[in-house]
């Protein structure tokens, strides 16, 4: 059978942004789907619905989540209840619990801090559940894992059991209620204080402040599809992209050479930065280019007026990449296979203003 790819960027189309892809592909004669994030609760029945309809199949070989937060995970709770999954793929903070104990000064017990954990990552806990009583084998997808033809090239164990100290829902958890009006507010704040300014061509600018320590636990994932350097990113921070460009060498992934790049967290401007994108993706050109080198696939819902940053899609721009983003659209990339009724997403308009 010769190889073949397909990649799908479903349209979770709410409010806010969230991530669901699923991929079937053949790389020497194995063949298996993919699943990476599920978006929300109801997007579990999109992924569902789509694996039937273009794929021909419940039955999943790996589904893997990026990290803990909600527009990720949720969703994958339906897709485990209603497809046959062999293996899940999932980071648990609480199984290091032990590892741990010494670095939290108001837990002398294990099994209090591991309690703790499953509480404050609880959308994690509830995958883990469901794989349980189903019989799914659970994996950790750290560093160096191999995911059917996917590479794990981020979390290393080390960064990701220092980002669980780190983050400011442990020791002490967060309610959802109250963290959820947290962000809000400042969400709300950031939007009002926005503003936009005039800037140049290649001008670019990206504040300092990093994002949060659960999506630098983001897993980022690459391959070689039919020639095609893939790299899947979740809410990859800085911090995250950092460490794949550290690993990349090692696995003789040379830099830039990226043909689909997924934008972190659905194209916001604290997951890059202009240094790590010169690494990346290359340095910024001298003007846009007639022809795109390589695409930039962001998961944005059309309603969620806060991504992407115009910022992240300037600087795409500046580096020959295509901008394509879902924004209540399904995308599809693949080679060796073809889906009618499918057409091209045309460049996007090169915003000549940036968030100041």
């Amino acid at each position: 059978m010769a190889d073949y790819f397909e990649i799908d960027f479903l349209g979770v189309e709410t409010s806010k942004s969230g991530d669901a892809i699923t991929m079937r592909y053949s790389v020497n004669n194995e063949t298996g789907v993919h699943v990476v994030d599920g978006g929300y609760l109801d997007t579990g029945d999109q992924i569902v619905e789509h694996l039937k309809k273009y794929y021909g199949t419940t039955t999943i070989d790996h589904v893997v989540l990026t990290h803990p937060d909600r527009d990720h995970a949720n969703g994958l709770r339906k897709v485990l209840e209603q497809c046959t999954v062999r293996n899940l793929w999932i980071n648990r903070p609480w199984i290091y619990a032990d590892q741990l104990i010494d670095r939290f000064e108001n837990y002398e017990s294990v099994d209090a801090l591991r309690r703790k954990l499953l509480s404050i990552y609880d959308a994690t806990a509830m995958l883990e559940d469901i794989a349980n009583e189903k019989g799914i084998p659970i994996h950790a997808p750290m560093q160096g894992q191999k995911i059917g033809p996917f590479l794990v090239m981020a979390p290393t164990l080390n960064r990701y059991l220092d980002l669980i100290v780190d983050s400011e829902r442990t020791p002490e958890a967060v309610e959802e209620s109250a963290f959820d009006s947290a962000l809000g507010s400042v969400a709300r704040a950031v939007k009002a204080a926005t503003a936009y300014l005039k800037a140049i061509w290649g001008n670019e600018f990206f504040p300092p402040g990093p994002t949060s320590r659960e999506n630098e636990m983001s897993v980022v994932q690459t391959a070689v599809l039919n020639g095609h350097r893939v790299l899947l990113t979740g809410d990859a921070g800085r911090e995250a992209l950092q460490e794949v460009i550290d690993y990349a060498p090692s696995i003789a992934f040379a830099l830039p050479g990226i043909r689909y790049f997924q934008v972190p967290h659905h194209g916001g401007r604290h997951n890059v930065s202009t240094e790590i994108l010169d690494q990346l993706l290359g340095p910024r050109l001298d003007a846009q280019p007639a022809e795109h080198t390589w695409n930039a696939l962001c998961s944005s819902a059309k309603a969620d007026e806060d991504h992407p940053r115009k910022s992240v899609i300037r600087a795409v721009m500046h580096r020959g990449g295509h901008w394509a983003a879902t924004e209540g659209k399904d995308m599809r990339i693949g080679a060796g296979i073809t889906r009618e009724g499918w057409t091209a997403i045309p460049q996007a308009e090169y915003p000549d203003e940036q968030e100041s």
